[in-house]
């Protein structure tokens, strides 16, 4: 998987965000958020591109699964796909796990950090970055695998 700058910048925005103090943190919420809100959507994009690239069956499989894709848009179409084999399902179906844990930590972070601004609680808010971190290193796993789809080792 390429490194994107944008995610690589906000991680280190993030580990240094870990020591800020709470004039810092008041100052410096909504550049934060915004880099964040940045890294996610650039995930979300690659992501997007790596399944468009997969097999059809392991499309049709991950659709299946009615998931949302990446990005929150529902894969599973109004006509009913083709039953896709054995394999593409299984295949579908770990990058599906890895996706819903990548989003779950995404979602985590985001309400930590919603939580760390009503409370202005600098322990929360490192928290969140903290959870960020670790919801974007899911998110490239996550595509890692995506990737693996399309070039099998």
């Amino acid at each position: 998987m390429e490194k994107l700058p944008e995610v690589e910048a906000a991680k280190a925005l993030m580990t240094e965000a870990m020591t800020w103090s709470v004039m810092k943190w008041l100052r410096e919420k909504k550049r934060v958020r915004r880099t964040a809100d940045r890294a996610n959507a650039l995930l979300d994009q690659l992501s997007q591109s790596v399944h468009s690239r997969w097999p059809d069956g392991v499309r049709a499989a991950y659709g299946a699964l009615g998931a949302p894709a990446p990005g929150g848009r529902q894969t599973r179409s109004p006509q009913k796909p083709p039953s896709p084999d054995p394999e593409a399902k299984l295949i579908a179906k770990k990058v599906k796990d890895a996706d819903d844990e990548a989003y779950r930590a995404r979602m985590d972070a985001e309400r930590t950090f919603d939580e760390a601004e009503r409370q202005l609680s600098t322990r929360l808010a490192r928290e969140g970055c903290r959870k960020a971190l670790q919801g974007w290193e899911l998110h490239e796993k996550a595509i890692r695998k995506a990737e693996a789809v399309i070039h099998p080792n």
